[in-house]
C-alpha cells in the first residue's frame, strides 16, 4: 500500500512538472484562412500616410481572413490577419450602420469578463459613471471608422491560446469599404508603435502573457485551392521549399526591413545605393507589391508588360535584395493576368520621410514566399513556400484559359476588323 502510494504521489509530481511546463512554454495554434478574390479594400493604417496603397484594386488583389474569438462566452469573428495595422478593430452592437449590421457585431452586455475602457493612455481605467471616454476615429483608404475602447479576453482562432487585450469597438462605420467586404474586422500583428497602445498589441499580449510556445507567427498565402493559414507560437517548416533566412527589423512599426537592391533579369539597377539602402515593409494587410513612384515608373519602362500579355513568357524575373539573398520573383508572380489582358502588379507609393520612401511587400510576394514574425528577436524570416503540385497546375491551367479567352478576344477583334475593311 505504501509502494502504491509513493508511485501515485510521483505519478501525481510528474504530471504537475508536465502542466507547469506547459504552462510555461506556452502553446500555438494554427488558423486557416479563407482566400477570397477582392472586390473592396478595407485594409486600416495608423497612418495616412499609408492610405494610397490600401485605397487601389487590381487583378492580383485578394482578401485572407480568419477567425478570433472574443468574450466570456466566446463570440466569433471572422478578421484580416494584418500585419501593416496595429489595433484589432471590430464592430460594435451600437454601431447601427448598415456597414455594422450586415456583420457580426461584438456585444459587451453578454461577456462577463468585457470592461469598457475610458482612455487609451490609461488602458486599465473603466468608463466611470458620467460616461467620460476618448473616441478614436481611424481612416482608411476609402472610408473610415469611428469607435471606443474595450478591454476583454482574446483567443485565437477556436483555440485556447488567449489573453486578455484592448481593442477598438466601431460605433461608426463607413459604407464603403465595410458594407461589402465578408469578413467583421481587421487583427492588426504589426508591432505596438503602430497600435493605440501597448495594451492594445495582441502580438505583445500574447507573448506577455506566455501563452505562445515561442514569440512569433507564420503566414502562409496559398494560390487557388490552396489552404492558406496563420501560425501563431511556432512556424511550419512542411510549408517551406528552401532554408529560412532572417532580416532584423530597421525601424519598429511595421515589419520593416532593409533592403540593398531590385534586380531585373539578374542585373542589379542601382536603386538602392545612396542612403544606405531602401526600406521595405512586408504587409500582409496590401494587395500588391508597391514602391516609391520614380522606382516604379523605371520598372514600367524596363519590363514592358504588354497589355495583350503578347510578352509573358519573354518577361524576366525581377528579384529583391534582403540580407544578401535574393527574392525572386517570375512573371507569373508579378503580373496580373486577367480576362482583359496582363497589367504589372506593381504600384506607386509615395510615403515622405520620416517614415518614407518605402516599399511594400504585399500578397504576389506572400504567395511566393513564407512570411516569420519573430516577436523576441525583433526580426523577419523567409523561405521559399512549399506550394502543393495541385495549386500549382491549377494556376498553371488558369493562366491557359486565360490566355486562350484573350487570344479568342484578339480574334474576334481582327475578324471585325476585316468585315469592316471589306465593306
Amino acid at each position: 500500500m505504501v509502494y502504491q502510494l509513493c508511485v501515485a504521489l510521483l505519478v501525481a509530481s510528474a504530471l504537475a512538472e508536465v502542466l507547469e511546463r506547459a504552462n510555461q512554454t506556452g502553446g500555438s495554434v494554427v488558423i486557416p484562412l479563407v482566400r477570397r478574390r477582392k472586390l473592396g479594400l478595407a485594409q486600416v493604417s495608423q497612418s495616412s500616410d499609408t492610405a494610397e496603397v490600401h485605397g487601389k484594386r487590381h487583378g492580383q488583389a485578394s482578401e485572407y481572413y480568419g477567425q478570433v474569438s472574443v468574450g466570456s462566452p466566446a463570440q466569433t469573428f471572422m478578421v484580416v490577419f494584418d500585419t501593416g495595422s496595429g489595433n484589432l478593430l471590430l464592430p460594435s452592437k451600437d454601431c447601427q450602420d448598415e456597414a455594422c449590421t450586415g456583420h457580426k457585431r461584438f456585444d459587451d452586455g453578454l461577456s462577463t469578463t468585457a470592461m469598457e475602457v475610458a482612455f487609451a493612455d490609461q488602458p486599465n481605467t473603466a468608463v466611470q459613471a458620467d460616461g467620460t471616454r476618448d473616441v478614436v476615429t481611424i481612416t482608411f483608404g476609402t472610408g473610415e471608422m469611428s469607435g471606443v475602447y474595450v478591454r476583454d479576453n482574446i483567443c485565437l482562432g477556436g483555440s485556447q491560446i488567449c489573453c486578455q487585450s484592448n481593442f477598438v469597438a466601431a460605433t461608426e462605420e463607413s459604407d464603403e469599404p465595410f458594407s461589402i467586404v465578408p469578413f467583421d474586422g481587421i487583427l492588426g500583428l504589426s508591432l505596438p508603435q503602430m497600435a493605440e497602445g501597448a495594451s492594445f498589441s495582441l502580438v505583445d499580449q500574447m507573448v506577455d502573457a506566455g501563452v505562445l510556445k515561442e514569440p512569433l507567427f507564420g503566414v502562409f498565402f496559398g494560390n487557388d485551392g490552396e489552404q492558406s493559414e496563420v501560425s501563431f507560437g511556432q512556424y511550419r517548416k512542411e510549408l517551406m521549399a528552401s532554408d529560412m533566412f532572417w532580416a532584423s527589423v530597421t525601424v519598429p512599426g511595421y515589419w520593416q526591413v532593409k533592403m540593398q537592391d531590385v534586380v531585373v533579369d539578374g542585373k542589379k539597377q542601382g536603386i538602392c545605393a545612396t542612403g544606405g539602402g531602401c526600406q521595405v515593409a512586408v504587409d500582409t494587410g496590401t494587395s500588391l507589391l508597391a514602391g516609391p513612384s520614380d522606382v516604379v515608373n523605371q520598372l514600367i519602362e524596363s519590363l514592358e508588360v504588354a497589355s495583350d500579355c503578347s510578352n509573358h513568357e519573354h518577361l524576366p524575373p525581377i528579384g529583391f535584395i534582403v540580407s544578401g539573398h535574393t527574392l525572386s520573383l517570375g512573371p507569373e508572380d508579378y503580373v496580373s493576368r486577367t480576362d482583359s489582358g496582363c497589367s504589372l502588379g506593381l504600384m506607386s507609393l509615395d510615403i515622405p520621410p520620416p517614415k518614407g520612401p518605402l516599399f511594400i511587400f504585399g500578397d504576389p510576394f506572400l504567395r511566393k514566399y513564407y512570411t516569420v514574425y519573430d516577436r523576441k528577436n525583433l526580426r523577419v524570416g523567409f523561405a521559399l513556400a512549399r506550394h502543393s503540385e495541385s495549386s500549382s497546375a491549377e494556376a498553371l491551367l488558369s493562366v491557359h484559359r486565360s490566355a486562350r479567352r484573350i487570344t479568342r478576344k484578339l480574334r474576334r477583334r481582327r475578324m471585325r476588323g476585316a468585315t469592316h475593311h471589306n465593306a
